[in-house]
């Protein structure tokens, strides 16, 4: 695992876009997750939130929320993650006033530099491989990418994302990452409660 301000984070990282998918997976031995709404009314997503918040707490998993920092504030959540963009318009004093750990996004040398600067909790280096998740406008980074970034932050935890399947996580892991994120890899497939536990199962020997 990896080691924020006294706490251990799971290397093992999904991201589900709804509470209802988050309690469908809890059950099947996720320490670690993120709860990412988009255009939705912000009302749906505050209750999203609490959902997700509530199952959380009662499921020993930690809650990353992202983007909505005022809501995370609101809810009494624990952890942001943040992209560049958010970070234009994000009023970094409140959220950590509040005492929210912060992840946030980078993807090239200029915003890792950016993100450093506001001495994050974890950085996220993405996207690894190509992805369907969303368009973006950074190619793949590649594994080279992770293992300099790994380098460059040292002991802060380093979030491969981005087109990470379950074959291609431990070459993630093998370059420098401490923590992968899978998205697609469980949504989309066709057994996605089966493929959430082989990924439990199979990133277990970095939780120690």
């Amino acid at each position: 695992m990896s080691e924020v301000s006294g706490m251990k984070l799971d290397p093992f990282y999904p991201i589900f876009d709804s509470a209802d998918w988050i309690a469908r997976m809890l059950p099947l031995g996720m320490k670690l997750v993120q709860l990412r709404v988009k255009d939705r009314l912000e009302t749906e997503v505050a209750r999203e939130i609490a959902t997700a918040k509530k199952l959380c707490a009662e499921g020993g998993c930690v809650l990353v929320v992202n983007d909505y920092w005022k809501l995370a504030i609101e809810e009494g959540c624990e952890w942001l993650h943040l992209g560049q963009e958010d970070l234009d318009t994000a009023d970094l004093a409140a959220i950590r006033k509040a005492g929210l750990k912060l992840g946030v996004s980078s993807h090239d040398e200029a915003e890792l530099e950016r993100v450093l600067a506001i001495e994050p909790d974890y950085v996220a280096l993405g996207p690894v491989y190509p992805t369907i998740l969303k368009q973006m406008r950074f190619g793949p980074q590649g594994l080279e990418r992770v293992g300099e970034w790994k380098r460059r932050i040292g002991d802060l935890p380093l979030v491969g994302i981005g087109g990470i399947s379950l074959e291609r996580a431990p070459g993630v892991f093998e370059a420098g990452a401490d923590i992968v994120a899978a998205v697609t890899d469980i949504t989309l497939n066709t057994d996605p409660e089966g493929r959430l536990k082989a990924w439990v199962a199979a990133t277990r020997k970095h939780a120690a």
